[in-house]
């Protein structure tokens, strides 16, 4: 039976985001004393912390699985060097990659183009230990979701695994959002049927992903569909944080700009649950680890009121028991109901 192995990302470790940044020595602590997690995801801003981060890691043993960083093509390609090598030096067998949209000329990336990065950055993760796995993200050249499989079909061509990043609350987060549709113009798609995002429905983008094994890495931060804008931060042009967290369980009062239903997460937790059944019944699954990400960014959760590191552990907890039912029903031949709404 596959493991299941959780971590989580540094910026989750915090309380309210309106909080004194808390030291490097106390997160680690926290994340050791959380007792749900396995591992820590983090590459450093400054190459000079490696030898830090290290120490804490041993101190409080608790290894740095993973890490990432986001870059421009045209002119972040040694960055994206520097970074994977700093994140294989200090342990992480993945660097989650964020691969901006737009090229550092303007235009927008081409799958020609995302394509020979992907190439050259496995055959350097291949190298140092660390691969490399491209992320679902907006702002990114996957927030057209259409795309990843295109570059995963031209990857595969040549025989090289694709290996990504599910962050599916970029996902959740459009769905019944005419708004953030019409970003890529992936409304007329989902208007004809050629792109599905709700995970109960057969042949979802996410399950498709899943089902092809292209899921090396994910990230967990709950989202729900049509999830309320951050409204707790205004962009100079007026708009609110796009929204893209919701509280995994429910705030006080005052704590989240929006009111909160547990029954809207389903959607996100169908889709973990799709991850695990999938990771669970095949041995060869190449999902490595999973980690919580709840984060304070203004698209996320600035200005929220509620830890963000609670709502992470319990994130974690959820993952863990989920698992645990998955692989004993797997274990035992019984395949559990998904739930529907």
């Amino acid at each position: 039976m596959n493991k299941l192995i959780i971590g989580i990302t540094e910026k989750g470790i915090l309380h309210a985001d309106q909080s004194k940044l808390i030291d490097l020595d106390t997160r680690f602590r926290m994340v050791k004393e959380s007792g749900v997690y396995d591992y820590y995801d983090k590459t450093p801003e400054d190459p000079g912390l490696a030898d830090n981060y290290l120490s804490l890691s041993e101190k409080y043993d608790v290894p740095i699985r993973a890490g990432g960083w986001f870059y421009e093509l045209g002119k972040d390609e040694q960055l994206f060097k520097n970074k994977l090598q700093l994140s294989a030096k200090i342990g992480s067998k993945v660097h989650n990659t964020q691969i901006r949209a737009r090229h550092a000329d303007g235009h927008l990336v081409t799958n020609e183009e995302v394509f020979r990065f992907y190439m050259d950055a496995t055959e350097l993760g291949e190298r140092c230990g660390c691969l490399p796995t491209l992320e679902v993200h907006i702002n990114m050249w996957s927030e057209d979701f259409r795309r990843v499989s295109e570059v995963a079909d031209m990857v595969e061509e040549r025989g090289v695994p694709f290996r990504m990043t599910l962050d599916h609350s970029h996902v959740i987060f459009k769905i019944d959002n005419e708004v953030e549709q019409k970003v890529f113009d992936i409304k007329s798609a989902i208007e004809s049927g050629d792109l599905i995002l709700d995970p109960f429905q057969t042949g979802n983008i996410c399950q498709e992903w899943i089902d092809r094994g292209f899921v090396n890495h994910c990230h967990a931060r709950a989202a729900v569909p049509n999830n309320p804008k951050n409204t707790r931060y205004t962009y100079p042009d007026g708009s609110p944080g796009r929204g893209v967290q919701y509280p995994f369980f429910e705030p006080q009062p005052g704590q989240f700009p929006a009111d909160w239903s547990e029954q809207r997460l389903e959607p996100w937790k169908e889709v973990v649950r799709q991850l695990l059944r999938y990771h669970a019944a095949n041995q060869e699954s190449s999902l490595g680890q999973i980690s919580t990400e709840f984060i304070p960014g203004p698209d996320y959760g600035w200005g929220h009121g509620y830890s963000i590191f609670d709502h992470s552990v319990a994130c974690a907890r959820w993952l863990k028991a989920t698992w645990e039912t998955i692989s004993a029903e797997e274990d035992s031949g019984h395949k559990g109901p998904s739930l529907h709404r």
